[in-house]
């Protein structure tokens, strides 16, 4: 029923036509002269044989342009595919290009320090109420030892506490049991660089009489026998001058920024005369 409601006019249209047909084929049939009811016939069958022409080509055309939209949401499906497929290699290719940068500002280490280097990557970090770990994957089989310093960049962070055959465990110089001789480089003023978590580090037992201030650059001394002369331990931010006692409170934020070391080097021999050894 309801087809029939929704289609009448065609239907009327369709059948009219073949009405027109067939009183068409019975007057050639019976050969008889075009008379008053065939020219009528005629001339309503011109205008009618127009409009089905239209409707079929109306169809004809809808359904080529369905046929044209199918393929290209087929097209436009698969170019989709392939844009996020370039995408995901684009990242990889972006993610390979920072790591070479990263392993090239590593190894240019070499050429300012006269140590071998190992170059490790970052598997794991401890974090404890007490301490916070490094963990890198690299150990004795490769030259590494407790005590070695530990690298990223031109910045410190930290010396190896604990190797194991592959892996090897790093105290950053942020942990609070962390402790490094260290010099302001400005005026070779000595202290004692302590981690201090969250907070970075603090200089400590510099007298108020000395001169340090914002911005001078702390490195270390070469003291202690475990950290060379010179690495980069970071910068000065805060000076207070209004603590009670003896001592500057001096806050050091690390050149070395710990959420997002991947990679390090770690320093395998702490003085010449160990590498001779070694050789």
């Amino acid at each position: 029923m309801f087809f029939f409601k929704n289609f009448k006019t065609i239907i009327f249209i369709i059948v009219l036509f073949a009405a027109i047909i067939i009183a068409l084929s019975y007057n050639v049939k019976q050969k008889s002269p075009v008379g008053l009811v065939t020219k009528i016939v005629l001339a309503v069958a011109a205008p009618l044989q127009t409009v089905l022409n239209v409707a079929v080509n109306g169809v004809s055309d809808a359904w080529s342009r369905y046929l044209l939209l199918v393929k290209i949401g087929e097209e436009n499906k698969n170019l989709r595919k392939t844009i996020d497929d370039l995408k995901s290699q684009l990242v990889l290719y972006q993610e390979g290009y920072l790591e070479a940068q990263r392993l090239r500002n590593l190894l240019a280490l070499k050429d300012d320090h006269d140590f071998d280097l190992v170059t490790a990557r970052v598997i794991g970090r401890g974090q404890t109420s007490f301490s916070k770990t490094i963990l890198i994957n690299k150990g004795t089989a490769h030259g590494l030892d407790a005590g070695q310093p530990v690298m990223a960049g031109p910045g410190l962070v930290g010396r190896v506490i604990n190797a194991s055959w592959r892996t090897a465990k790093v105290l950053p110089l942020i942990d609070e049991s962390s402790n490094i001789d260290a010099v302001v480089q400005r005026n070779r003023t000595q202290g004692i660089v302590r981690g201090a978590g969250s907070r970075g580090c603090l200089l400590k037992y510099i007298s108020k009489a000395q001169d340090v201030t914002e911005g001078d650059t702390i490195v270390s001394s070469g003291m202690g026998g475990i950290f060379p002369k010179g690495l980069m331990i970071g910068k000065v931010t805060h000076v207070n001058k209004q603590e009670t006692g003896l001592f500057l409170k001096i806050y050091v934020a690390p050149s070395v920024d710990f959420s997002n070391v991947e990679e390090v080097v770690v320093l395998t021999f702490n003085n010449d005369e160990e590498k001779g050894k070694k050789k």
